[in-house]
């Protein structure tokens, strides 16, 4: 599965060479750069183009090779915060204690081991910084989930993140967008890698 994008207004601000074309061929994509880096734009462009919406400044073309999507399912891990959002489980007394108890590690473990395997078999799931809040003991976890979810329920992953146990894993290709370059990443007066320069 390819997707060739054409135009699109972020990226055109970030100043990517157009058309920029990336292969989400394999079941379990990372997508990985600097802040800024135009991660999270490719990921909601990703799940514009795989549900065929039509929005001004975007030009996609998505060559499927035979995987179906019309399963597409975005999580971003900021936006999407159960915790945050309480006023929806207020006839759910159960998961509304767990919600109001729970660390925000812990909901997000649970939307991996209930959540996220209720979805439809094939589901394209696309995860912003899924990572958030997890330990490095619980990467390792959602990383394993997120392999089950592909062997065992046809399910192709696609994630921003940060990790480097994500982008680390054998079982993940990644796309790195610092290849890329953009005006948002300022490298010149930052200061020495790993220095503060708040004074």
């Amino acid at each position: 599965m390819y997707l060739k994008i054409l135009a699109h207004p972020v990226f055109t601000g970030l100043n990517f060479h157009m058309p920029m074309i990336v292969d989400l061929s394999h079941p379990l994509v990372m997508l990985e750069g600097e802040n800024g880096s135009g991660k999270s734009a490719l990921l909601h462009s990703i799940f514009y183009a795989l549900r065929g919406e039509q929005i001004d400044g975007y030009v996609y073309k998505l060559d499927p090779g035979g995987v179906q999507i019309d399963k597409a399912f975005l999580f971003d891990a900021e936006q999407h915060n159960p915790r945050t959002q309480l006023d929806f489980f207020k006839d759910q007394p159960e998961m509304l204690e767990f919600l109001q108890m729970a660390s925000h590690g812990q909901v997000m473990l649970s939307m991996f081991s209930q959540n996220f395997p209720s979805l439809p078999n094939g589901t394209i799931l696309l995860l912003d910084e899924p990572e958030m809040a997890l330990s490095q003991s619980n990467q390792r976890r959602i990383l394993k989930m997120m392999m089950e979810l592909v062997d065992q329920r046809n399910f192709r992953v696609i994630a921003a993140t940060h990790s480097p146990i994500l982008i680390g894993a054998k079982e993940t290709y990644v796309i790195n967008l610092d290849r890329h370059v953009n005006k948002n990443v300022v490298t010149t007066d930052m200061g020495v890698e790993g220095q503060s320069t708040i004074q």
